[in-house]
This record gives structure tokens, sequence and C-alpha cells, in this order.
């Protein structure tokens, strides 16, 4: 007994047409039919009573046809035993600070033994890669839960506050909170618009909103370097919270702005059309990581 013979058993069982039953099996009808006498040679009863104008289960196929499904799903379950567990593709980016490390304990809890890849890439390139595939979901910040791009959609997760950094030895660096318009007098370090557009068009955005046009600092390649530079100047950038957070940086002062601050959303961006895997599972952990931040009274990065 083969459990091919059994598949197009129970196959003829739920269309009781053995035409009908080969074209769902995407298989000639005489293949259908040898398969099937096949199997009740071997077993010596016959399963269907054949007519001209019906096909009818014997009784031998109404007792044979639970039997046989139950054999078949236990088949499934086998193969799905063995086979190896896909993996999830997420891109990322520098930033998410303590955020990633929450998301992917708590996915871990949910989908244990799925490996998860993290691809850091810039924004565009991210979202590029959802498009073709490369990648199943990537973290992105700035975007509208509308489409950024033809085929990706953007799933709204958690608000990312920033914080002002400033020189150590800088009189608002001792403050509990800073108003944007008291930074007016130092030059402002911030990466460069075609790099990410939504960052700097909040900030100075909102520098125009406090009545100033922020002064032009050097544009560093690279945060550690934009920190050091700080260090040493005086000059002030903006950093995301959870950031901030795991950053070593003695020479710089880490400063919440006075409220109701400067944020930036974070979503995941997925296929607008194509599944994506354990997508329930890696929301229901960034939902985890969200409330974690609720808990104690912020939203970070």
């Amino acid at each position: 007994m083969e459990l091919r013979q059994l598949s197009y058993f129970v196959t003829v069982a739920e269309e009781l047409h053995f035409g009908r039953a080969a074209e769902r099996l995407h298989i000639v009808q005489s293949a259908v039919s040898q398969q099937i006498r096949r199997l009740e040679r071997e077993l010596g009863a016959e399963l269907f009573d054949r007519s001209p104008r019906h096909v009818r289960l014997t009784g031998a196929g109404e007792r044979l046809l639970p039997e046989a499904r139950a054999v078949l799903a236990a088949a499934d379950r086998a193969r799905a035993a063995v086979a190896p567990v896909a993996g999830l593709r997420l891109g990322t980016s520098t930033g998410l600070g303590e955020h990633l490390d929450r998301v992917l304990a708590a996915f871990a809890e949910r989908e244990p033994g799925v490996q998860v890849e993290l691809v850091a890439l810039p924004a565009e390139e991210r979202l590029a890669r959802v498009v073709d595939g490369r990648l199943d979901a990537a973290f992105v910040r700035g975007a509208t839960p509308q489409e950024p791009r033809p085929g990706v959609r953007v799933l709204p997760l958690w608000p990312d506050p920033l914080v002002a950094a400033l020189p150590a030895g800088h009189p608002l660096a001792v403050r509990d909170e800073v108003a944007l318009d008291e930074l007016a007098g130092l030059p402002l370090s911030i990466t460069a618009r075609r790099i990410n557009p939504a960052l700097v068009d909040l900030v100075v955005g909102a520098c125009h909103d406090a009545g100033f046009e922020p002064l032009p600092g050097p544009v560093s390649g690279s945060l550690q370097n934009t920190l050091a530079t700080i260090g040493a100047r005086p000059l002030w950038t903006v950093v995301y919270a959870s950031h901030a957070r795991v950053l070593h940086a003695p020479r710089v002062a880490f400063v919440p702005f006075r409220a109701p601050g400067l944020a930036l959303g974070t979503g995941l961006a997925v296929h607008g059309s194509a599944p994506t895997p354990y997508l329930d599972g890696l929301l229901a952990a960034c939902g985890t990581a969200g409330s974690s931040d609720a808990a104690r009274g912020d939203h970070e990065n």
C-alpha cells in the first residue's frame, strides 16, 4: 500500500468522479483508475461502486476513508517534524537600541526555533529588498501606514522620541530637559537629508516652528564620529532615546526635549500583497516591546 494510492483514493472519494479527481491531482484519469485498482487488489475489496451514471463508496470504501485520511495526516506531520524551519529575514537600522533586543527576545518565545537573520541597510535599500522578496520585513522610521513605494505597506508600531546630544561640559547638559529654542546658538550637526529625509525634515521644521534657523554644523559619516566631534566642540545633534541609553559617550550628555518634544514613528514594512512569514508572531513581539515602554512611561526607539 502506497501513500500515493491512499491520496488518490481520498480524492476520488471526495469528488465521487474519476475525471474530476484526476483534474485535482493534475494527472490523467487512467493513472488514477490504475492506482485505485491496485489498491483494491491489495486490500482484497472493492472500494467504489462504479456505474455509467455515478461513482459511490462501497461499505469497505466508507470504512477505509477515515483511516486513509488519518494515515495521510500522520505522513504530513512526519514530514513537518524533520523539515528545516524557515527563517525570518528582517531589515534593521542603526538606533533601534533596546527595542531590537526586546523584540527579538519576545519573538523567540513565540516562535521557538525560528532563526532570525538581521540585515542592516539604508532605508531605501531595505524597502527595495522587501519589494523583491530578499527581506521578509524591515523596520522603518518616519513612514506613514500608506505605501511609501509601490509594493510595500507599513504597519505602525511605536513612536520614537529624540533627545538632544550636547557636550557634557555645556551648561544645558545638566538640565532635566531642554527647550528647542535654547539650542539656537549652537551649530546643528545632523546627517545629510538624502540619508535620512524624515529625520532632517522633522528637526529643521521644529527649529523653524521654534523661531530660528539652525546654524549648520559639520556633517559626519556616522553617529559615532558626530558624537566624538560634539564631545570636543560646542555642537548639538539628536539621538533616538533608546539608542542613547546603550551608547558609551562619556563626553556627551543626552537631554530630553521639553514637551511636546520631537519623535518619529517606527513601522514594520512588509510586502504589499505577498504573505509575510511569522508576521503575527513578529507583530506580537513588537507589541510587547511597545507595552514594555508604556509601562516605563516612555516610548523608546
